[in-house]
């Protein structure tokens, strides 16, 4: 594959992928869950930390190995070929797609607050498969497939297309979050509404506060902070990776956490905690928007994410697709996804994952995809921070030109907070979380029913 992407598409492709319509939305629901605007700020920044934590690991993995498909190939080479399909399996079935559907979905929800006939509310077919279970869709979901089909196909071409588009909609994502941070800014000032002091300093914990529920809270920050990770898919296509690699992942998570944990700040601070905990469906940033511009607040802000989500699913379509390439290649995947075509793009591995995420699109609403996508994802993160750990002893004299910093403390740290945010997921998520981990588990017969003699 053509060798195409620079530094600033590396970062661009970073940034966005992780800001889509998460930040605009998740603070209502870990707010009702938290109870206090100083634990949802500690929420953001264990957040922003954990996140942090695994891209300096990754950026370790990416130097040792900056080979196309990324995270696949580091636990392929810790672990075995299992634990490499296991990842490529549930990336497809839930992780990648199921984030490319949660996002299309989100980008459908706010057009339908500017052209109202996109609207979840317009029903358009409806159909009882049984007791429990009626399949209706509605004219947003039709606008999400919409979106994955378009940017699918435009990804058919020349990575460098894709790579220019992608950088074009970033640079918009990060104007509107500025804008909204000074937007906000403006409004506290103005209005003398400096509460810093009077929100923070309300009980730090509420009354009901357990670790168990605090883990659980994350949720939705660090799905809004997921996707980093796929900077990695592309190593293959990327100039220089032994540089580029680990410094677009410092750089690019970086800047987004940063952002992320500034803008949470505007919100308790601009809002009271009602109005963050009772936001219509969820969309905060659109109440925060109207306080400052009244009626064409919600406009406004569904422009904004518009513009954010549409950037975010370019993002997340053109990396995921190289990961089922390489599978394909080794004889994991659908033989077809390892052709590329005349623009040297994985068109058939595009459109494979095309497919499935439109029917996730129709699966479920935006939160069930949420839970089911972040626990399948801490689970990979987990095995690929491990996997810094086994690939030193296995390959101890393998150049490194960079080395995570504070090793060994820094990955088990993270190892560690990890793994009480999944055990607490398995308790106060359980039927999410458990579907999450069926997923994962179905792909051991699976991957022993297709696999090569010689693998």
């Amino acid at each position: 594959m053509n060798k195409k992407l620079n530094l600033l598409d590396s970062i661009m492709l970073i940034m966005g992928s992780m800001i889509g319509s998460g930040i605009f939305i998740v603070s209502a629901g870990m707010l009702r869950e938290l109870g206090s605007p100083a634990m949802l700020i500690a929420a953001w920044l264990v957040t922003a930390a954990l996140t942090f934590m695994a891209a300096l690991s990754y950026g370790e993995l990416a130097v040792l190995m900056p080979k196309a498909g990324g995270q696949y190939v580091y636990l392929k080479e810790a672990y075995s070929p299992l634990f490499g399909f296991l990842y490529g399996w549930t990336l497809f079935t839930i992780i990648q797609t199921g984030t490319i559907a949660a996002v299309a979905v989100g980008f459908a929800k706010f057009t339908g607050v500017i052209f109202p006939v996109f609207s979840e509310k317009n029903l358009l077919f409806k159909m009882t498969i049984s007791n429990s279970y009626t399949l209706k869709i509605t004219a947003a979901q039709l606008l999400g497939i919409g979106l994955i089909l378009v940017l699918t196909i435009f990804n058919f071409g020349k990575v460098k297309n894709a790579a220019l588009l992608q950088n074009v909609f970033t640079f918009a994502k990060i104007g509107s979050l500025l804008f909204i941070i000074f937007a906000g800014l403006y409004f506290i000032l103005s209005n003398q509404n400096l509460s810093t002091l009077s929100t923070l300093s309300t009980p730090l914990t509420p009354p009901n506060f357990n670790i168990g529920i605090f883990a659980a809270a994350l949720v939705g920050s660090i799905f809004s902070a997921d996707a980093w990770n796929n900077i990695t898919f592309t190593a293959g296509e990327m100039e220089n990776p032994k540089r580029n690699l680990p410094l677009s992942l410092l750089i690019g998570t970086g800047s987004v956490l940063f952002l992320y944990v500034l803008i949470n700040f505007i919100y308790i601070n601009a809002l009271s905690i009602s109005e963050i905990q009772n936001a219509d469906q969820d969309r905060v940033g659109t109440v925060l928007l109207q306080k400052v511009f009244g009626i064409n607040g919600a406009i406004i802000m569904a422009a904004l994410i518009m513009v954010s989500t549409f950037g975010c699913n370019n993002g997340l379509i053109l990396s995921g697709s190289r990961v089922y390439k390489v599978m394909a290649e080794e004889g994991l995947f659908f033989k077809q996804a390892a052709q590329l075509n005349k623009h040297q793009s994985p068109q058939k591995s595009l459109t494979y994952q095309a497919i499935w995420a439109c029917i996730l699109v129709l699966s479920g609403s935006y939160g069930d995809l949420l839970d089911y996508v972040v626990f399948a994802v801490l689970i990979f993160y987990i095995l690929t921070v491990g996997a810094v750990f086994i690939l030193r002893k296995k390959q101890p004299n393998a150049e490194r030109p960079y080395k995570v910093i504070a090793y060994p403390y820094l990955p088990i740290l993270y190892i560690i907070v990890a793994l009480i945010i999944c055990i607490s997921l398995l308790i106060f998520k359980t039927a999410f979380a458990f579907t999450g981990l069926c997923l994962v588990l179905i792909g051991i017969p699976i991957y022993y029913f297709i696999k090569p003699k010689n693998v």
